[in-house]
């Protein structure tokens, strides 16, 4: 089980939180409105280590505890949401390497992702497979008895055009029975035969860049399969997204947070029939229940963060923080913007980043549907009648 010292750990919070308000918090609408890249804050994060925050120190990372994290990303989030997602997709793959790799993959790619020399992401969805990964049809072929033959499209990937190597499944076996049984997971850095489609735009998540990744005999290294056995990559994939997940929420929070600071304090400020509007019982009803959602959101993720840490299975409360602290950040941000009335609706006032960030939440690391159906089946589960 991760730990860390309190005393670092509000020291860490701390360095964090003056990062956020001297370099990020200043430059947000800068990069937001022009959905710019923005080089100069990812270089800071490597410096901060967050490259790095969820890898064990053995390979050079922080090692931080997924509370802590948990912690890190809502922080972020409540002044720009769309940063967290350039170090978190960066660290799933991570996650893949360090979880299930060979010792020699371990050694050789996790030193260089903890420190943001290699980034990158993990390469899951395709054009015609998103939520049921089964159904992806990019395929590795052998090439002899040293390296595959990689073919095929992804697409919507984070970090695509400028992240360096990712994390991607394909199928090895496309006529396995059961399907899953036939896919794998590999480590793929850019070269020949990988090139970098369209940057996908966004409603919001503006700066980091969602691309599709086009594979044509692209050709890897048989030890570049993650754990160097076929048919393991569903299991790997799922094994990993139970943090992913928690991360969400984690961002989630964040908005939610963020919107309710911001709506609070326009509130003190904004005047209407001779007082602040937060005397006026219709913003209290709003606030009130901002401030309930977003605290729950809150306990919901660190519950499974912890829960995580433990090393137990954290599917089901992982899927109910995600589940509510997204359909929480969409909602505080949607009645902050009412309560800011007009100003709310223009590019000059923060909370139009936060209403159209909150939606992505709710989509990603898979949809809140499907986390209401993750969420029952496991309740099933785990209490069958006797």
């Amino acid at each position: 089980m991760k730990t860390i010292d309190k005393a670092d750990e509000a020291q860490l919070f701390d360095t964090i939180d003056r990062w956020i308000e001297r370099e990020v918090a200043p430059r947000v609408k800068e990069f937001d409105h022009a959905d710019k890249w923005p080089a100069e804050i990812v270089e800071q994060m490597k410096e901060l280590g967050l490259f790095g925050a969820t890898i064990s120190p053995e390979y050079g990372g922080l090692g931080l505890p997924a509370t802590t994290y948990a912690e890190i990303v809502m922080r972020i989030s409540s002044v720009w949401m769309a940063i967290t997602g350039i170090f978190n997709s960066h660290l799933m793959l991570a996650l893949a390497v360090e979880k299930f790799g060979t010792p020699r993959q371990k050694e050789r790619w996790l030193p260089r992702f903890a420190t943001g020399e290699i980034r990158g992401g993990l390469a899951l969805t395709e054009p015609d497979a998103g939520t049921d990964l089964q159904s992806i049809r990019m395929v590795a072929k052998r090439d002899g008895n040293d390296g595959y033959v990689i073919n095929g499209t992804k697409t919507w990937i984070s970090n695509g055009i400028e992240g360096h190597c990712f994390a991607m499944l394909v199928k090895t076996d496309p006529e396995a029975n059961p399907r899953h049984t036939g896919m794998s997971l590999f480590i793929t850095p850019k070269g020949p035969g990988f090139t970098v489609g369209r940057k996908l735009e966004k409603l919001g998540y503006k700066s980091i860049d969602s691309g599709e990744l086009v594979f044509e005999d692209y050709r890897i290294p048989a030890d570049h399969l993650i754990g160097e056995v076929e048919g393991l990559g569903f299991a790997q994939v799922a094994g990993g997204l139970e943090l992913g997940r928690i991360n969400v929420a984690s961002r989630g929070v964040g908005i939610a947070e963020g919107a309710l600071r911001l709506a609070t304090s326009y509130s003190q400020m904004r005047k209407t029939f001779g007082k602040p509007i937060c005397e006026h019982q219709a913003i209290q009803l709003k606030l009130g229940e901002m401030a309930t959602r977003a605290r729950a959101a809150r306990l919901l993720t660190l519950d499974a963060a912890a829960i995580f840490d433990r090393g137990e299975r954290c599917d089901m409360e992982a899927g109910m923080a995600k589940y509510f602290a997204s359909e929480a950040a969409l909602e505080n941000s949607i009645e902050s913007m009412r309560i800011h009335g007009a100003y709310g609706y223009s590019k000059e006032y923060d909370i139009e980043r936060l209403y159209r960030d909150a939606p992505l939440t709710c989509i990603g690391e898979g949809t809140n549907e499907m986390q209401r159906i993750i969420i029952a089946r496991q309740l099933i589960k785990r209490n069958p009648i006797s």
